[in-house]
């Protein structure tokens, strides 16, 4: 049974009427049109689908459009909303962090929420938020270089 539900989304406020069990991933990629989330396993491994819901990292798959109501959710298209890339954006692009891109958005946003959490995270810090993640094409070491390199930026933001 579709419900009118209230969320703040990159930023703007958003009402929408859906189902409250469908995956916050299924909404945000079919009713709002944000495909930066990546579907990869549909059962949170992988983090293909990480976005920001009250600044955590969470698994779009698993968590319900109804369990964001009244919350905060930024999206991989909602840390650059000016068309400037982030520090932690301009990182990845410096640091070759990348291949095929599709991992990239989830582990972007994993890396956003560590940093908001701590401002210079070790390199094992970093290792160990990002570990659930997965490059299949071999980025993983310029992936924790870039991580690495944004926390050391000074006065980095997200």
């Amino acid at each position: 049974m579709k419900t009118s539900i209230q969320f703040r989304l990159n930023g703007h406020d958003t009402t929408l009427a859906a189902d409250s069990q469908r995956s916050l991933l299924a909404v945000l990629r079919g009713d709002l049109g944000l495909t930066g989330a990546k579907y990869g396993c549909g059962i949170g491994s992988c983090g293909a689908c990480t976005v920001l819901v009250a600044g955590k990292a969470v698994r779009a798959c698993l968590a319900t459009v109804g369990s964001v109501a009244g919350k905060e959710v930024v999206t991989i298209e909602g840390l650059a909303p000016a068309g400037t890339l982030s520090p932690l954006q301009q990182a990845f692009v410096e640091h070759g962090a990348l291949q095929c891109g599709y991992c990239t958005p989830g582990m972007l946003m994993a890396a956003s929420a560590l940093l908001r959490e701590q401002r210079h995270p070790s390199r094992d810090a970093i290792a160990a938020a990002l570990e659930p993640h997965l490059c299949r094409c071999g980025a993983h070491q310029r992936i924790l270089d870039a991580v690495e390199a944004a926390a050391q930026h000074a006065g980095n933001t997200p």
